[in-house]
């Protein structure tokens, strides 16, 4: 089969969070399994000039933007067994930063229309084309309308798969005829609620809707998670499904990751120390044995950073040190800025993200704590685990789908079930009370390890929903 993803960003090239990760691994995985995935991006001012040196020039061409038509450079470039296509307009594109600005809703119509249009000009032709999140949900929606029946677009499938439910896309009615160039005879398939709203427009006309974890394909079908999209979906669960992400296991990888002080796999955990012990000094921590709990997180509401401040000073009192790093709210970086200067021996807050610094929390910290009040997927529960680090975690999305409580015989973390501060302060004390019952702790660690999260597993279950689309 051949497969496009379309997304909004993808590592190496532009990446904000989880999506990019995704639409960066996955296509290696499936194409190693004997088919042909490629992905489609914006080419972003922000993408290095050395990636940039490994492009090539396709065609450029005019995209329909309603009323007005738009240059549209189309570039190509292989990298990690994968070919990329980006689409170029610098009006668009070339900005500082990804999203955030004002035109969002017409830069990202054009970049849908682009892809559509791009396929007439490369020489790939998809079997599916497979959209992530509202930035791409109305590619479905401009083929069935537009391209479905016009000569080379015939049996082309639709595959959107909801990252964050939260963004959906939603504007005013007026863009639909201004910007988007829809009939009103097709209104119906985007308008919600007064509004126009990109994802629901994608669930209408998509073959197939995936989330991220089996748990939150079910989530998003209560109003508590769903930001009001739960009444079109419960009509549409004959086609969603939820498949878990994974993580690339080439990237994440504690026997040759060159970032780390250490090496270390399940079979030999004793470079872990070693990994603790630079983790601490470079921090500025004191030295000890102590039970090290590292944060890597956005500093957002959902997180569950509210837990966190509830109890924080009580878990620093059983003598147990953090290592934070993430930035987001304000109210969030001045806590743990506080905490950091009240407790300077036992607490290190770094603002920001710096991947070479997360990748050390995963390998020298002891516990991870991620208390989400909501997580369609989460990877770093994934990544902590790889790297023995035994994730703490509240039971919802893909956190209650990957990690399994300590207190059965088959236990590779901790969670806690109800949005509640002193759940999550029990789950921590229960962590503590194995982390100094080494043999067990050793154990547990061990298994962390020894879970496959990789995106192989999880490339065969996309695999077959694939061919369950063709075949219809």
């Amino acid at each position: 089969m051949n497969i496009l993803f379309a997304a909004s960003e993808a590592v190496p090239f532009a990446a904000s969070g989880g999506l990019a990760d995704v639409v960066g691994s996955l296509p290696k995985y499936i194409n190693a399994k004997g088919h042909n995935c490629s992905v489609v991006i914006p080419l972003y001012g922000a993408i290095s000039d050395e990636l940039r040196c490994q492009m090539t020039f396709v065609k450029n061409i005019t995209v329909d933007v309603s009323w007005r038509k738009q240059y549209c450079g189309i570039f190509t470039a292989h990298q990690n067994g994968i070919d990329y296509y980006f689409i170029d307009n610098e009006y668009y594109f070339s900005r500082d930063g990804l999203y955030g600005f004002y035109d969002d809703c017409e830069r990202f119509v054009f970049f849908d229309r682009a892809v559509l249009e791009m396929l007439r000009h490369i020489d790939f032709k998809p079997d599916i084309i497979h959209c992530h999140d509202w930035q791409t949900a109305l590619i479905p929606v401009y083929y069935n309308v537009y391209y479905k029946y016009q000569q080379g677009y015939d049996g082309i499938k639709n595959v959107f798969t909801v990252h964050n439910i939260e963004y959906q896309g939603r504007y005013g009615r007026e863009v639909l005829d201004e910007l988007m160039g829809i009939p009103m005879y097709n209104a119906g398939l985007l308008e919600y609620d007064g509004y126009i709203n990109m994802m629901k427009g994608a669930f209408e006309t998509a073959d197939r809707i995936t989330t991220v974890s089996p748990s939150y394909a079910w989530e998003i079908l209560d109003p508590w998670y769903a930001h009001s999209l739960d009444r079109i979906l419960v009509t549409k669960q004959y086609k969603l499904k939820g498949i878990l992400n994974g993580i690339d296991y080439d990237i994440y990888n504690p026997q040759n990751d060159a970032t780390i002080a250490g090496s270390f796999s399940a079979d030999d955990i004793s470079g872990k120390a070693k990994c603790k012990k630079a983790l601490l000094k470079e921090l500025g921590l004191a030295d000890g044995d102590e039970a090290v709990v590292g944060i890597v997180t956005r500093f957002v509401g959902h997180k569950g950073i509210d837990l966190i401040r509830c109890v924080f000073e009580e878990i620093v009192g059983m003598g147990i040190k953090f290592v934070v790093l993430g930035s987001g709210e304000k109210i969030y970086e001045d806590f743990f800025r506080e905490m950091s200067a009240r407790y300077p021996d036992r607490v290190s807050v770094t603002l920001g993200f710096v991947p070479e610094l997360s990748h050390k929390i995963y390998a020298g910290a002891d516990m991870f704590l991620m208390p989400s009040q909501s997580e369609p997927c989460g990877l770093a529960q994934m990544i902590s685990m790889r790297y023995g680090t035994v994730p703490i975690v509240r039971e919802t999305g893909g956190l209650r789908d990957s990690v399994r409580d300590n207190g059965g015989v088959d236990g590779n973390g901790f969670t806690f079930k109800t949005y509640n501060a002193n759940d999550m302060l029990d789950a921590v004390k229960r962590a503590k009370r194995d982390y100094e019952d080494k043999k067990v702790w050793n154990a547990l660690v061990r298994r962390a390890m020894k879970c496959d999260y990789s995106w192989a597993s999880s490339a065969d279950v996309y695999i077959r929903l694939y061919n369950d689309v063709m075949s219809v």
